[in-house]
């Protein structure tokens, strides 16, 4: 019998390697203030592409794509924090429990390539 997170998702389908990182204010030495982010956590999870466009910022054109990103539950995962692997960083925008069960977190995520 195969253990399940979810309805129809194996224990196995989190198999790629995430870091989770908050931001952290610290001052950047002329009176101001520079966020930085630091690794709160390393979590297994599955990533799902759901969709991408080109927009441009000021003179220059960035890709943007949307995933879809399921972990295991966990208490303190919110907008504003951010998941990374490797280079690739993910932007949380939402994150939530889809059946309130505690078993699963998802997190709705936006990735910024320039």
């Amino acid at each position: 019998m195969t253990r399940e997170i979810s309805k129809g998702r194996p224990v196995g389908a989190l198999r790629r390697r995430l870091l989770l990182e908050a931001p952290v204010e610290m001052p950047d030495g002329a009176g101001g203030r520079l966020t930085v982010f630091e690794t709160v956590a390393a979590v297994w999870a599955q990533v799902e592409w759901l969709s991408g466009d080109e927009r441009w910022r000021g003179e220059r054109p960035e890709q943007a794509t949307t995933h879809r990103i399921t972990l295991r539950w966990r208490t303190g995962v919110d907008a504003g924090q951010r998941l990374r692997d490797g280079e690739q960083v993910f932007d949380i925008r939402a994150a939530g429990d889809p059946d309130g069960g505690r078993r699963r977190l998802v997190c709705l995520v936006e990735e910024v390539s320039r």
